[in-house]
């Protein structure tokens, strides 16, 4: 009885050490610091971005803005992550891409700039797309969601800790709002996307291949490095370590009652001799 009580106990514990504190997307893919998000808005004030989100009005929309606003507030925007594709060991489902701030026009217009680091650590926007895609998006998910974007698909999905959901693609792989576990959307992409990473056959013949993602900023490659060098996750160590105790001490006491039980059948008689 005190063996079983143990072993509840003992697997209990090992449950709530699992589950641990509630997870987030955001923690899961290395977020942008407040300090990337600042210096993501200085470079999309910079007059080089001004001048960017101007060419996108005049060639997309055919207008000469004479004014442009910035926003006051950035959206990380995270890609589909090769390692992920792979099925890497902790690899996240995304990586960061860019930080995306929304300009607009005086006519009304709005471009989306996408700022990125630099290797010396510096802020530059190096592109701009038409329209607001990743600000209205940000605000259709959860406080501790993430937007993912897997560009094959010209796809937006809300990263959530434990799975995906699609926002809108152009290809739409699975049904729009549907919940997709993390474990069957790596499934997903692995089949459609696994023999075409970079390296592959696929791309090697001049395939469009996987897309290649931008270095991600200085903290997140250390982030990176630091998830893949300490090897298998505390929980798994925790639960490992928590078996063999379990099965440890269920053997002593087995031993014990063993020992307990053969004493009290033993006869005390020294004229006694054990039945054939």
């Amino acid at each position: 009885m005190t063996c079983r009580k143990l072993a509840i106990l003992t697997l209990v514990a090992c449950a709530l050490l699992l589950a641990g504190p509630s997870a987030s997307a955001r923690e899961a893919v290395s977020p942008p610091s407040p300090e990337d998000y600042a210096a993501a808005l200085d470079a999309a004030r910079a007059p080089a971005a001004i001048s960017v989100a101007k060419t996108n009005f005049r060639q997309v929309h055919g207008v000469e803005a004479s004014e442009v606003r910035i926003a006051d507030r950035g959206v990380a925007a995270y890609v589909l992550n090769p390692d992920f594709v792979r099925g890497a060991p902790d690899a996240p489902a995304g990586v960061l891409q860019y930080i995306a701030v929304t300009a607009t026009a005086d006519s009304g217009a709005r471009a989306t700039l996408r700022a990125g680091p630099e290797e010396g650590g510096r802020w530059t926007v190096g592109s701009a797309s038409s329209g607001d895609d990743e600000e209205a998006l940000s605000k259709r998910i959860g406080p501790d969601s993430v937007l993912l974007n897997e560009p094959q698909i010209n796809g937006w999905y809300e990263l959530t800790p434990t799975g995906v959901v699609l926002l809108q693609a152009s290809l739409p792989q699975s049904p729009v709002g549907a919940f997709v576990p993390l474990a069957e959307y790596q499934r997903q992409v692995r089949a459609r996307y696994g023999d075409k990473l970079p390296g592959s056959d696929y791309q090697r013949n001049q395939g469009l291949g996987f897309t290649q993602n931008p270095a991600p900023p200085t903290d997140q490659r250390s982030s990176d490095a630091s998830a893949s060098d300490r090897g298998p996750s505390t929980a798994v160590v925790l639960l490992v370590v928590a078996a063999v105790l379990v099965v440890s001490v269920g053997a002593v006491l087995l031993f014990r009652r063993s020992r307990y039980s053969h004493r009290r059948s033993t006869p005390t008689s020294e004229g006694s001799s054990p039945s054939k």
